[in-house]
């Protein structure tokens, strides 16, 4: 609808663990590291031993980045661990599995770690780094490679865009041979080299359109010291609005690391972002969420939460928003306001008389209703005989809301 943010589904992108992205890549003929998933330290232990490496890697898998860097608090320091001895894999699981991981990009108290990646160490001797994304002023997908790898790329833009490679592919003709090939060269791929990086680009093109992804971003693509280009790490980005065609790959999306309040609300169509304050802002479309919140911000008070309704409502989808809201202890007043353009403000007066006399609700709440119908809409609610405070605009309502916690 008009009123929430381009781009924004109802659906949280889908983010799969690295383990799920490589196992994709295997099943298109791309070159990875050989690897095992193990959920307890046995399996974790009879992993290495089948892998029969020289040198094993332990991963562990959550969706955060920074993991190298990350601290369990079973004390170990790392996510990312090297060892030669399938013993000391079992031990690395031992204080990985069912333990908490922080990182710069977790929540404070961490993630739970429920499974990890045992796979095969290869030395890298260059590292290099390509990804394939849809690009809105291309018009289709392009190619974009750098010789430097292994580190963030928006570092080597900023300060040596030379390095930076790209090839505009024609979304019907694919790669092409000598496209492939320059990028490789471009990437400093030598000799045999060349060709074989060419052949993982291409494969890596087919599973970028298979999967109807978004971006597949390979960082590093390495060259190892006996001479395979192998891709080392991948984070792929695929797009929600192809989840019919994606059956199998949506079914490996991992709820455990969203928050249960947005699952429960995405279900309803409806989206949900918890913050740390105590008044809930209720809201149709991204940008007025957004200006709510900071306005509540300006009066000294501090959101709770921002639940967006989007455009199409049903009174059923604002009862289960209330149900929400009142369900978090945090919340101890709730702000609604809804700008009805695609939106009738007397289904939502009525889904709003309903919620408070089922769920007999016990904060104060402030309505700020306008567009559609809003007369009916203002009838609804003051002869509801609630004690539903109305405010007249925004800057009222958060004033009012505000105003109510001190009371209350």
């Amino acid at each position: 609808g008009s009123e929430s943010l381009p781009g924004w589904s109802c659906r949280r992108w889908l983010n799969l663990q690295e383990y799920q992205s490589k196992k994709l890549m295997q099943e298109s003929g791309v070159a990875v590291q050989r690897f095992f998933v193990a959920e307890t330290a046995s399996e974790a232990r009879a992993a290495a031993r089948r892998l029969n490496a020289k040198e094993i890697v332990v991963k562990a898998q959550i969706l955060a980045g920074g993991r190298g860097k990350g601290l369990f608090d079973s004390g170990l320091r790392g996510g990312v661990h090297l060892t030669k001895d399938p013993a000391v894999v079992g031990e690395l699981a031992e204080q990985m599995l069912g333990f908490n991981l922080t990182t710069k990009q977790t929540p404070k108290e961490g993630v739970k770690v429920k499974t990890v990646m045992v796979a095969e160490a290869l030395d890298i001797s260059r590292e290099t780094y390509f990804a394939i994304l849809m690009d809105r002023s291309c018009n289709g997908p392009v190619l974009v490679g750098s010789p430097q790898g292994g580190v963030d790329i928006e570092e080597v833009a900023a300060k040596s865009p030379e390095l930076i490679f790209k090839e505009v592919v024609d979304i019907v003709d694919g790669v092409r041979d000598e496209q492939a090939l320059r990028m490789a060269a471009n990437l400093g791929f030598k000799g045999p080299l060349e060709r074989q990086a060419a052949d993982q680009i291409k494969r890596l093109y087919d599973l970028f359109l298979k999967v109807d992804a978004t971006q597949v971003e390979v960082n590093p693509l390495g060259e190892t010291p006996e001479g395979r280009v192998v891709c080392f790490d991948a984070k792929i980005n695929f797009d929600d609005n192809a989840e019919f065609r994606q059956k199998d790959v949506f079914a490996m999306d991992d709820m455990t690391e969203s928050d249960p309040t947005e699952t429960e609300a995405a279900k309803y169509d409806l989206k949900y972002i918890g913050l740390d304050g105590n008044i809930a802002c209720f809201v149709n479309g991204a940008g007025l969420a957004m200006a709510t919140c900071d306005i509540i911000d300006l009066h000294g008070g501090k959101p709770a939460n921002f639940l967006d309704l989007g455009g199409g409502v049903k009174e059923s989808q604002v009862y289960q928003a209330f149900k929400l809201l009142t369900a978090d202890p945090k919340v101890e007043a709730i702000l609604v306001n809804i700008f009805g353009g695609i939106v009738n403000c007397a289904i939502i007066a009525n889904g709003i008389t309903k919620a408070c006399r089922e769920l007999e609700l016990k904060v104060p709440l402030v309505v700020r209703l306008e567009g559609t119908n809003v007369e009916e809409a203002k009838r609804i609610l003051s002869e509801s005989g609630l004690p539903i405070t109305a405010a007249h605009d925004l800057d009222d309502a958060a004033k009012k809301a505000v105003a109510s916690i001190a009371k209350h």
